[in-house]
């Protein structure tokens, strides 16, 4: 018979129930034969719904809280749950006699499974169905024999699998499981759409495919691929004015609502259709069975979309190094790693293809370890660099990173500029992608959640391996992409005790065998436990290990349960031991971080969240980091662990009041709030300022001596800043929501997160309408309107600038009514609607004027006079602009002042008077220097070029294009591509005048909103 882990007889588990079925494609529901099963409420059925998903894994009752109800359960939430799983018992297996154990919904641990087989539940079906489906084409392709049977029957296999839909999956069930998961299902019924409408169009069912993409275009207009089948299908069907005039309500539709033009892959169709390639006409052999929508297209061959400029012009790689540091006390593995080695080719030898390796297992079982030392082992096989992100696919605080997120750091790291960074998630793929293409480059994706989370972080090319730590076997990314799993056990007897002798000395252990022994037994091999118990053993020299041995001893052996794969519950115990060796200073401050809500938090940041002079704070951050609950992952900078971050969370909870914690809250959020507004002066002089609250006791702000060092400041808490916008939100603080957001007007501005600009002002506008705070909503309309107006889309900004003028209007705010007009005339200025952008900048002059507001009298006088130069009246720009200035210096703004010379040199330009624009462009240079406006100053290096090719003086003209250019490509600015069309222009001697009397102008400096 056969034994379980622990020695015991292995119960026989009862064959499972053939007559019952289940089904999340639509509806939740279940099935005796033919009688369908009453299954109770919506929450009752999100918890079946919970527990079928997870596929026959654990899930804890804390998790099936979170699933039914998110962040607010009842009080009674535990109770009602085990209530919910009773009825279900009852209603699945109506059968079952007192006393006997349940066979469908199973307790283990503090949670349940549901062993429920795949063909017994239609996503089950669906999966295998289209597993199969890729399997036979993958086969088909890979013998060559392009044989239509094995293109039917995958086909076939298609229709099939996504004939099991019924709908929208999980229909209406609430919370944020049924939410998050009714994507990620709708996700996976596209992508088998898409294959299944490929292989149609290839077996010739062109008809059939091209009404049925005719409608889906409509209903996903951004998924490219689908507009690739649409073109394909109309084309081989005679139809090409048709196929064309999709291609162009493509590209309409992604340049509209994105700002980006379409993927190479549907430009070289479009280009293909256009010359009538008569190779379109066959079919071709699609060797990848599940292309992603952005990947290498089989219907387009192998084109490079890194070749093509458009791609992101001007980019050149970087080459990043971000593996987190290798621990030096590493040790064992030696299984684990010769399989990871196993993987690579011969040293010298390069991977034919895309290699991926999943690295998972238990919580704590060390999987970050082990992927972080195995990446610097073979570092130097892969050139190009290393990339890493820490995805928080488990983040006690739901922070998951996004794959969007994710390519959005690698893309930063690469050297892409923020700027030409998509919006999208399948156009910023599709850049990353082409960014890696030829290269070799090691990617280590931590803490992974799911296969969908990690997809679209693949590079598409060979050469890279990838390797993803995750708690989640991951089979979709094994079975459907190729992924080599590694599955870390718990540690040897002889591993655990080089570990700990690693750590502790081999003699401590020699001196003590038998508690080592007992140490190593209780920890059940887990590294997580056993560095923790050595921590607490090395901080005390004295405590003999018999000690420590006997404490895991009187913790009633819960540290055997982390063999069984639920840790969350016991390693609790764990982590108090470590505590406990703590100061009660020192605990208290780990207790607090549980309450910060961004990925890592500084020495600052956690003095006042303690309350703490940032002296004291340090020395208690370094015995925290000593005692291993807490990483410095750079200088002053500090991280939790996921698993430490839940305990601290709990522990706060019931080792600190309810009014301590809103203390401590509202210290860290306050001390955001007022570091951040210490550098508002820098990076946004003369605006007015963000009224302020005063600042709770023991909360000491930064304080800041230059712009470089404000803007650096900013830069590095950016991810804190937007997360502490969104948790002054969740703590129903709108004050604090919409100020914080206000304050980082000029950094957003100046740096270009116009994405985290929106999100932000979008949070402060949605917490100050909860609150009736109409000044916060006042706000928070003008600096989303600003926001959007950098994102150049001008109807939504007039319109949120046209409700701040009426709501300035009724709170009687004629400053922030003049500031919103003012704001208003810059957007129809940059919208090019020139006549409504001098209505309404003489409007805010006039009221400026009335108020005596000096400053808004010069920015208004500016305006008008870009405004008049646009329009070709220079006598009345000139007099607009000479006036701008000397109400300018007469208050010392030297930043609109640069401003305001640049379009007096712009203006003599125009007008062929070279002499006056190359002094007037000069003096704005001086002037853009002295406050550290770079921008202003590549645009004035760029104008003044203009100028001196004007005058023949090219080699002038050359430099200081030159300069500019090397400004925009430090800040990304779009304008970049201009410039190197210049230089480009004057080297092959086709430059044409940029500005002539009858020409227009192109953008001048950078006029910020006000």
């Amino acid at each position: 018979m056969p034994q379980s882990p622990v020695g015991g007889v292995r119960p026989v588990v009862p064959a499972f129930d053939e007559s019952l079925r289940f089904a999340v494609l639509g509806p939740v529901r279940a099935w005796h034969g033919e009688r369908e099963l009453d299954l109770g409420s919506p929450q009752q059925r999100v918890v079946l719904a919970a527990l079928l998903l997870r596929r026959g894994r654990l899930v804890t009752v804390g998790d099936l809280v979170d699933a039914v109800w998110g962040e607010k359960p009842p009080q009674a939430a535990v109770p009602v749950v085990r209530t919910y799983v009773s009825r279900l018992r009852k209603v699945l297996e109506p059968a079952r006699e007192a006393g006997e154990s349940p066979q469908v919904v199973v307790s283990v641990a503090d949670g349940y499974l549901a062993r429920v087989p795949g063909e017994s539940l239609d996503l089950g079906v669906f999966e295998q169905r289209v597993t199969e489906a890729r399997k036979l084409r993958a086969a088909d392709a890979a013998n060559a024999a392009n044989s239509v049977d094995g293109v039917a029957a995958a086909a076939d296999l298609l229709h099939a699998a996504l004939g099991e839909w019924d709908g929208t999956p999980l229909a209406g069930l609430p919370g944020p499981l049924a939410e998050t998961e009714r994507s990620r299902l709708n996700e996976e019924q596209l992508k088998a759409l898409e294959f299944r409408l490929d292989l149609d169009a290839q077996l010739g069912r062109h008809s059939e495919v091209t009404a049925e993409l005719t409608s889906l275009t409509g209903e996903h207009p951004l998924r490219e691929r689908l507009w690739q089948l649409l073109m394909l299908a109309l084309y081989r069907s005679g139809r090409q004015a048709e196929a064309l005039a999709a291609y162009h309500r493509a590209r309409s539709t992604l340049v509209t609502e994105l700002g980006i033009e379409p993927g190479p892959h549907l430009r070289e169709l479009h280009g293909r259709i256009l010359a009538a390639d008569a190779t379109l006409a066959r079919v071709p052999s699609v060797k990848d069975p599940s292309p992603p929508p952005e990947e290498a297209c089989p219907l387009l061959g192998d084109a490079d979309p890194s070749a093509d400029p458009a791609v992101c012009p001007g980019v050149k790689a970087a080459r990043p190094a971000q593996l987190p540091a290798d621990l030096p006390t590493f040790s064992g593995r030696c299984a684990a790693l010769d399989q990871a080695r196993a993987l690579l080719p011969d040293e010298g030898d390069h991977p034919a293809t895309v290699l991926i390796s999943v690295i998972c297992g238990m919580a704590g079982i060390g999987k970050t370890t082990l992927a972080v030392h195995w990446a610097h082992r073979i570092a130097h096989r892969f050139p190009d660099g290393q990339l890493y992100v820490n995805l928080r696919g488990f983040d006690p605080t739901g922070s998951v990173v996004s794959p969007g997120d994710a390519i959005r750091s690698f893309l930063d790291a690469l050297g892409v500029p923020p700027q030409r960074i998509p919006t999208s998630l399948d156009a910023r793929a599709a850049l990353y992608r082409s960014l890696l293409t030829d290269r070799r480059v090691l990617i280590l994706l931590d803490n992974a959640r799911s296969t969908e989370q990690v997809r679209h972080l693949l590079p598409g090319s060979s050469g890279s391996l990838v390797i993803v730590t995750s708690r989640n076997q991951l089979t979709g990314l094994i079975a459907n992409d190729g992924a080599h799993p590694l599955t870390l056990q718990p540690m040897t007897g002889p591993e655990a005790h080089s570990f700990l002798a690693r750590r502790l000395g081999a003699g401590r252990l020699v001196a003590e065998p038998r508690a080592v022994d007992e140490i190593v037994a209780r920890c059940a091999g887990l590294p997580l436990a056993l560095a923790i118990v050595a921590a607490r053993a090395a901080m005390n020299p004295g405590f003999t290990l018999s000690a420590v041995a006997e404490e895991l001893r009187d913790s009633h052996g819960s540290l055997d349960a982390f063999a069984g794969g639920d840790l969350t519950t016991d390693v609790r115990a764990v982590f108090s031991w470590s505590c406990e060796t703590l100061t009660a200073p020192a605990a208290r401050l780990f207790h607090l971080l549980g309450l910060h809500s961004g990925p890592d938090i500084s020495a600052p940041a956690a003095a006042a969240l303690a309350g703490l002079p940032l002296r004291e704070a340090h020395r208690l951050l370094a015995e925290l980091t000593h005692a291993y609950l807490l990483t410095e992952h750079s200088p002053g900078r500090y991280v939790l662990h996921d698993l430490l971050r839940v305990y601290a969370a709990e522990r706060v909870a019931t080792e600190e009041t309810p009014q301590e914690q809103e203390r401590a809250v509202e210290r860290l959020l306050c001390w955001y709030l007022h570091t951040a507004d210490a550098t508002y002066s820098f990076l946004a002089p003369q605006r007015r300022r963000v009224p302020l609250e005063p600042l709770p006791p023991n909360c000491r702000p930064l304080t800041f001596t230059t712009h470089d060092q404000a803007l650096g400041w900013c830069e590095t808490e950016r991810v804190n800043l937007v997360n502490a916008v969104h948790q002054a939100a969740l703590h129903r603080r709108p004050d604090i929501t919409w100020r914080l957001s206000a304050v980082l007007w000029g950094f957003f501005y100046l740096r270009s997160h116009l994405h985290d600009w929106l999100y932000s002002t979008r949070t402060g506008l949605t917490a100050s309408h909860g609150a009736s705070d109409r000044r916060g909503v006042a706000w928070s309309l003008g600096d989303m309107a600003a926001a959007l107006t950098q994102m150049r889309r001008f109807d939504k900004a007039i319109g949120h600038h046209r409700q701040t003028i009426a709501l300035c209007r009724e709170l009687g705010d004629t400053y922030g009514r003049a500031q919103a007009l003012s704001s208003l005339g810059n957007t129809y200025l940059q919208a090019g609607r020139l006549d409504k952008a001098v209505e309404y900048t003489r409007r805010a002059l006039a009221v400026d004027r009335a108020l005596g507001n000096v400053w808004g009298e010069g920015v208004g006088l500016s305006g008008l006079g870009d405004a008049y130069q646009r329009l070709g009246r220079f006598e009345e720009a000139i007099e607009c602009l000479k006036q701008a200035l000397t109400v300018l210096r007469a208050i010392g703004d030297r930043w609109f002042g640069g401003v305001t010379l640049d379009i007096l040199g712009t203006v003599h330009h125009r007008l062929h008077d070279a002499e006056a624009a190359i002094a007037y462009y000069h003096q704005a240079l001086e002037a853009h220097r002295d406050v550290s406006n770079r921008w202003g100053e590549g645009h004035t290096l760029g104008h003044l070029g203009d100028v001196y090719q004007a005058v023949g003086a090219q080699e002038e003209a050359r430099a200081r294009w030159r300069q500019a250019l090397e400004i925009f490509q430090e800040f990304g600015h779009p304008d970049a591509q201009e410039i190197r069309e210049r230089l480009y222009s004057l080297d092959t001697g086709t430059f044409r005048f940029r500005i002539s009397p009858a020409d227009g102008v192109s953008a001048p400096a950078v006029v910020p909103n006000r």
